[in-house]
């Protein structure tokens, strides 16, 4: 697992606030936290693993399902993901500053799960990670002081067993994980003292070393090699003995070749092996150096053997790949010719990555190194068949000059049958499928085959695969850096680190990047960013000679075929970065299975990349690469931005509580995909954050009239969920579409909903300005919907600011038109917002009477949620008249609907007076239950006032029952929270588009 874990700075670097108030999280041992010296209790153990989780996932979206997974595994807690905000909350309080709020923390809650973020906090595996950045350089520098000195400051960041004590598969894995990597920082620290002939402190070294099992062969090479430079060659050989009779013995297996070479190398006394040069003089009684005798040849196969190393050069950095380099250099089965494939978009290093794997094994295969590239994207003359890829190799082993055959299956028998004696090392470069590959195999028992290339090869036989992924922001900055320079890079670091993000971690981008930086010395990093902020223009950008990411990407798609080009440039017009096969299906007119095939070849086409099962993402580059092709073919391009737009539009009116038929003007969403609202609804919660990015690309691509419907239809989903801020933007940006859209019911509809946004954000005044002026436009469009919205809206910002007989007239008069529009969404509404004036002034009966004609409309439209709204302010009236049972019956309907709906708040809400309604009965441990329940299901996103209720309530059962601190701990919660700024949540029933939101008399009166 590849992590970022924030600041990577080394010692003694400070944030914005200094070192005295610096956030420090330390995991290399048993989790602990400080800000300055001052130590942080992070509270019980499983909450520190659902940190540990997170922390090592930075700037990664962590979702409620990982972290259930990650912590609970197959025990998850009763509640579900319900009982993650009661662990992320606390771990806020505690690790953020005083007076930080939720925008701003360390744990950002995002739509369906978490994100710790980096550059916040300083931690002790950051500090790791930029160490053995710097060693792996300076070994590939040769610079073996430098990298000593590296392996010392990694291995002193842990103070013992990496999270000790920590619960979960998450936490078991990472353990495991961090404990392999220091005990090869042991490894490297050994032999880095072995080169530098510091014997002694090499064995020192070796013998604290953790080792994985007792039969760990590298480490007994590295014992090996230290005791034959400390003389003691008897000794060095005893302990392979050892090691091979313990092999033997407890697995049944020989030594594998890189301990069998040691021993060789110890009995020839082959110090340019073992030693890595002719060593200075020994100790005392050391054996003197030797040339070392030659190996002994294999049988002949009546050909010379010549030993080549073919492998291209090295390069001086690769960045983040310490995980796929491990798996590729890992031991393999021996006695087998072992296959690793590997795959990745243009241009993210799978070259580099496997030059750096052949170099590291090199030594290992004594036959030979070959090196073959198929230059499958490369120009049609220089591509190589299997036939001249064979002559090639056929005349690297044998030598020039045999005469060869022509056809493929002699070829295939010839090469196998002058490598059968041989090991060799093979890398086959720009591979595109499994065909090219198989007839180029060696035979020989203990060869090692690695293949790259762009097309994931299913059909090829592999032992081990992997798909090498862009770098994330930090690896892509330190490439970037030692590109530029220490000096260059650190003079705009927040510059740096936008120009790395800019190129999507693609090495191929951020070295063309770089290349242009070092060929302008004039250019600052800010500008060169400028350039590349246009993302029309950014392709054009990073461009070297004949290095271009861009013709990296043509070069794939023009190898794809007819039906696959067509649907990689519909990709180009989901406004998402993340989708599911329904957007390309309703673009492509095609069968959702079918357009999920079609993205699945595209992501063994190393062109898409797969997050999760079923979830698809282009790379930024990628997604820009489409939009240029699509721009050829215009008719098409604007045909599926149609068809996807449309989806969205469908999808929001559905999942709307006014329903496809009250929207009244627009497009006819009845043949949509979905069925019903419960289809529409999960398929917008599985969008995530990103709903605000289709109304921006519906504006920017001058779709004004989509931009608003889907803004428009986009409330209600947003607001169930408590997701305000979105709610608010998304009509904000289209706004101005507004007045350039030919439905000219949006100017006056996207300000009613404003007005909603800013009655959910307390924000009353401003929230009865946006009606008055939505009344003025629609008065001018003649539009009698609209005005009644309008009414509607104003009466409710004026019963929150405690204008009641204005309040009663607007609502009063809506009543009529709304009777007159036979409109049953808005008498429904209307009557429960008279039914809540009355509750707020004490006149419950009559409260009760609005409620029941309300209560007929909800039932009658059959919205689940304004059914279980209206209940819960049946339930309360029901409660200020101390009709306990009846709030009961009441709000055990009203949860189970919010529940249906996903409104947390609503079952917040709903628990809570159920909980209010028990304490009346008597029956205290329930009620406590309730309200404790109802915490729960409250998030960083639900109302405070809300909140505050739920605590008040808590508190006086707490009290009731004979718990006086635990109440007055609750009532000086709730006290912080009313002398809270709002933060921009305000009613705890989530209103439509069409009608004023509703609230409790409870809430209205502390609002």
């Amino acid at each position: 697992m590849r992590t970022n874990t924030g600041d990577t700075r080394q010692p003694g670097a400070t944030g914005p606030g200094g070192a005295a108030d610096r956030l420090r999280l330390f995991l290399l041992g048993p989790l602990g936290a400080r800000r300055g010296e001052v130590p942080i209790d992070l509270g019980p153990i499983r909450r520190q693993a659902v940190l540990a989780a997170l922390v090592l996932r930075a700037e990664t979206l962590v979702t409620h399902q990982q972290l259930l997974d990650d912590v609970w595994g197959l025990e998850p807690p009763g509640t579900g993901r319900r009982v993650l905000p009661s662990y992320v909350y606390p771990l806020r309080k505690a690790l953020d500053a005083p007076g930080t709020g939720p925008a701003a923390s360390v744990i950002r809650g995002e739509r369906g799960g978490y994100r710790f973020v980096p550059g916040r906090a300083r931690t002790d595996v950051g500090v790791l990670a930029a160490e053995a950045a710097s060693l792996r350089g300076a070994r590939a520098a040769g610079d073996l002081a430098a990298a000593l000195a590296g392996c010392t400051r990694a291995l002193d960041q842990f103070r013992g067993e990496p999270l000790a004590g920590l619960p979960g598969p998450f936490a078991d894995a990472e353990r495991q994980r961090l404990a392999g990597q220091r005990r090869a920082l042991h490894h490297e620290r050994a032999e880095c003292l072995v080169l530098l002939g510091r014997y002694a402190e090499a064995l020192d070294t070796l013998s604290v070393a953790p080792s994985a099992q007792p039969h760990d062969e590298p480490l007994a090479a590295l014992r090996m090699r230290a005791l034959y430079g400390s003389g003691r060659q008897a000794e060095a050989l005893a302990v392979y003995r050892e090691t091979r009779d313990r092999l033997r013995d407890e697995l049944g297996v020989e030594p594998g070749d890189e301990l069998r070479r040691v021993h060789q190398g110890v009995l020839r006394r082959d110090d340019a092996t073992l030693l890595g040069r002719m060593p200075s003089p020994r100790a005392p009684g050391a054996v003197p150096a030797r040339t070392p005798s030659p190996a002994p040849s294999a049988p002949s196969s009546g050909t010379s053997r010549i030993r080549r190393n073919e492998l291209p050069g090295d390069i001086p950095w690769l960045i983040g790949r310490e995980r796929e380099l491990a798996l590729l250099t890992a031991p393999a089965a021996p006695g087998s010719v072992s296959v690793a494939a590997v795959d990745g978009t243009a241009g993210v290093g799978k070259s580099a990555l496997l030059v750096r794997a052949a170099w590291t094994l090199h030594d290992q295969y004594p036959d030979g190194c070959l090196f073959v590239d198929l230059h499958t994207h490369g120009a049609p003359h220089e591509s190589l068949s299997p036939q001249r890829a064979l002559h090639r190799l056929l005349r690297a082993v044998n030598g020039v000059g045999d005469e060869l055959p022509d056809e493929l299956p002699e070829l295939i028998t010839a090469w196998r049958a002058a490598t059968s004696s041989r090991r060799l090392l093979l890398v086959v470069d720009d591979a595109r499928s499994a065909e090219q590959v198989r007839p180029l195999l060696p035979a020989g028992p203990g060869s090692r085959v690695l293949v790259a290339g762009r097309q994931r090869l299913p059909g090829l036989d592999a032992d081990r695969r992997l798909t090498v992924e862009p770098l994330v922001t930090g690896e892509s900055v330190t490439l970037l850096t030692r590109i530029l320079g220490e000096t260059r890079a650190g003079q705009e670091p927040q510059a740096a680190r936008e120009l790395a993000r800019r190129c999507g971690g693609l090495p191929l981008a951020l070295r063309i990047a770089g290349a242009r930086l070092q060929n302008r010395p004039s250019w600052t990093l800010a500008h060169l960013l400028g350039r590349l902020s246009d993302d029309e223009r950014r392709l054009g950008e990073l461009r070297a000679e004949d290095r271009s990411v861009e013709a990296a990407f043509r070069v794939s798609y023009d190898l794809l075929d007819t039906e696959l080009r067509r649907g990689f440039r519909a990709l180009g017009q989901t406004p998402t970065a993340e989708f599911d096969g329904l957007a390309p299906a309703v673009m492509l007119g095609r069968p959702l299975q079918d357009a999920e095939d079609l993205l699945e070849r595209l992501v063994d086409a190393s062109l898409l990349q797969q997050p999760r099962p079923g979830r698809y993402r282009l790379h930024d580059l990628v997604r820009d690469h489409t939009r240029r092709l699509a721009a050829t073919v215009p008719e098409e391009a604007a045909g599926d931005r149609a068809a996807v737009l449309h989806l969205y539009t469908a999808a929001g009116r559905i999942a709307s509580d006014w329903g496809p038929e009250g929207f009244p003007t627009g497009p006819d969403v009845s043949r949509s995909p979905f069925r019903d609202w419960r289809e529409a609804d999960a398929w917008l919660e599985g969008a995530g954050g990103q709903l605000l990015d289709v109304v921006a690309f519906a504006v920017a691509t001058g779709q004004h009239d989509h931009a608003c419907w889907i803004a428009e239809s986009l409330v209600d989903p947003l607001v169930r969920q408590g997701r305000y801020h979105e709610c608010r933007s998304a009509l904000e940006l289209a706004l101005p579409s507004a007045d350039l859209a030919d439905d000219r019911r949006m100017p006056s509809s996207l300000r009613n909903c404003l007005a909603i946004a800013d009655i959910y954000q307390a924000r009353f005044p401003q929230a009865h300005a946006w009606c008055a002026d939505a009344l003025r436009l629609a008065r001018h469009q003649g539009d009698l919907r609209e005005q009644a919205r309008a009414t509607a809206g104003m009466g409710a910002a004026e019963r929150a600011m405690g204008r009641f007989p204005a309040a009663v007239a607007h609502l009063s008069e809506v009543m009529e038109v709304a009777a007159g529009l036979d409109d049953d969404w808005l008498s429904g509404m209307s009557s429960c917002n008279l039914g809540a004036l009355h509750d707020q002034q004490g006149r419950h009966e009559e409260a009760l009477a609005y409620y029941a004609v309300s209560l007929t409309f909800a039932e009658k439209i059959g919205r689940p949620r304004m059914i279980s709204k209206t209940l819960c302010f049946t339930a309360e009236a029901h409660l200020a008249l101390g009709r306990h049972t009846e709030v009961k019956e009441l709000t055990r309907r009203a949860a189970e609907l919010a529940l249906e709906v996903g409104d947390l708040q609503l079952r917040a809400a709903s628990l809570s007076l159920l909980g209010a309604a028990e304490h009346g009965l008597g029956n205290l441990p329930p009620a406590i239950a309730l309200q404790r329940e109802a915490l729960t299901t409250l998030t960083e996103h639900t109302s405070r006032p809300l909140e505050r209720e739920v605590r008040h309530r808590l508190g006086r059962t707490y009290a009731a029952a004979g718990h006086p601190a635990e109440a007055e701990r609750q009532f000086h919660i709730a006290r912080t929270l009313a002398g809270a700024e709002e933060g921009g949540q305000g009613s705890q029933f989530s209103p439509s588009p069409q009608i004023p939101p509703l609230s409790s008399s409870a809430e209205a009166a502390e609002a």
